[in-house]
């Protein structure tokens, strides 16, 4: 059976041209759209079962996208009673002894082609809002990227009613079509993000670690240092030195404002010639008649 409801008046001859997505059925517009809400009247109704079903949520500010396992709370075992949050894939596989499917309400519906051929059935699963549960994730500081969940049928009562189509009407029937609050999840690794990926690390809970600013090298602190105080072997703690200005200085304001005492050498000329254009008026030039 196919997942994407392919409708029985479908009149093309390859399903793949549908121009509509009908992996899911939301279930407050179930009876207005034809693709669901004739299968429905039919009786089409079925139960799909899964181990769980996976929600990605996206951290605020940035592009990362946690993804999260969602599932039925499950019986302990003696194999599984040990299980943590912590715990390694080869220890996860611990759990399925005795796991308990999810059982998510869908409408199903069979598609014959138009030239002849073999009949193709397919399904969609009915969602409904989130629960509260899920909504608890929030204190995380991410955003839900899918703001709805599959309906579960929780319990054989839910499950055996919704497949009655005999004896339980449409209308009656949609009243199990709820919001279910007994889910519980846990966060797991992004191998998730790639469809072919099926091993055990795809189901084992992972701890959300907290990233740390990365802290500068012992050879830069050493040169922010440097470039917070110009000159640090030279700098006599003693003495109160004055705030510098933000703004960059000249290499003139900068040898007039030099504690130190001026070497010989080109330096030592170059302050005394700066000294002395400063001092000096400038001489106007006389005409050459004079």
């Amino acid at each position: 059976m196919r997942w994407g409801l392919v409708p029985s008046w479908f009149k093309e001859d390859d399903p793949s041209k549908l121009q509509f997505n009908t992996s899911n059925c939301r279930s407050d517009t179930i009876m207005e759209k034809r693709s669901f809400k004739v299968p429905l009247g039919k009786g089409r109704r079925c139960v799909v079962l899964a181990d769980g079903f996976y929600e990605w949520q996206r951290c605020q500010n940035t592009s990362h996208r946690q993804p999260y396992f969602i599932y039925f709370p499950q019986i302990k075992t003696e194999k599984s009673s040990s299980i943590g949050a912590a715990s390694s894939p080869e220890d996860w596989e611990k759990v399925w002894d005795n796991w308990r499917l999810l059982t998510m309400a869908g409408i199903f519906d069979c598609w014959e082609p138009p030239q002849g051929g073999d009949c193709l059935y397919s399904y969609t699963i009915i969602t409904v809002d989130s629960c509260k549960g899920l909504n608890d994730i929030h204190h995380r500081q991410v955003i839900l990227l899918i703001p709805g969940m599959p309906a579960i049928l929780d319990g054989e009562e839910a499950v055996s009613k919704w497949l009655d189509f005999g004896e339980v009407s449409t209308q009656e029937a949609l009243k199990l079509i709820q919001t279910s609050e007994n889910i519980t999840f846990h966060p797991v690794s992004t191998v998730v993000n790639n469809s072919r990926n099926n091993t055990p690390e795809c189901l084992a809970p992972v701890g959300l670690e907290v990233k740390k600013e990365s802290k500068a090298s012992g050879s830069s602190q050493k040169m922010l240092q440097w470039l917070a105080t110009k000159s640090p072997k030279k700098e006599d703690p003693k003495t109160p030195q004055k705030a510098e200005p933000d703004v960059p200085q000249w290499s003139s304001q900068f040898l007039q404002k030099s504690p130190f005492p001026t070497k010989r050498g080109g330096a030592g000329c170059l302050e005394r010639w700066l000294k002395q254009e400063k001092e000096e008026e400038p001489v106007a030039k006389r005409p050459h008649n004079q």
